[in-house]
């Protein structure tokens, strides 16, 4: 079975608290995979790392498992709010079989 083939999965925490399991395709952006699962994630640039508004929190017990954000996403999580140590822009994170099962909070949006 091929990687596009197997069952990967993703938890995704909403801004409500309630947890999300989506199913998940290799080499998709892990904005990709919370948008086309329909929950409320704005993504204005559509992934091109320029609005800070695909801002997620990584769960303490995945952040290693993370290639460590350029100085692009840096730069752009200056701009987010409420960044936290663990603050990604999830147009960043390409997912990897490796990635299976990772858990993720959506930061809040500005008011």
């Amino acid at each position: 079975m091929s990687d596009e083939e197997e069952d990967f999965r993703i938890f995704v925490t909403d801004r409500d608290g309630q947890e999300h399991e989506l199913q998940a395709l290799v080499g998709w952006r892990v904005m990709e995979i919370i948008r086309d699962h329909g929950l409320a994630i704005k993504a204005e640039c559509g992934g091109a790392c320029s609005c800070a508004t695909c801002h997620v929190y990584i769960d303490d017990n995945w952040i290693d498992n993370l290639y460590p954000a350029n100085d692009e996403e840096t730069d752009m999580l200056d701009e987010a709010f409420e960044v936290e140590d663990n603050s990604r822009l999830s147009c960043q994170v390409l997912f990897t079989p490796e990635l299976n099962g990772i858990k993720l909070k959506l930061a809040p949006e500005a008011a």
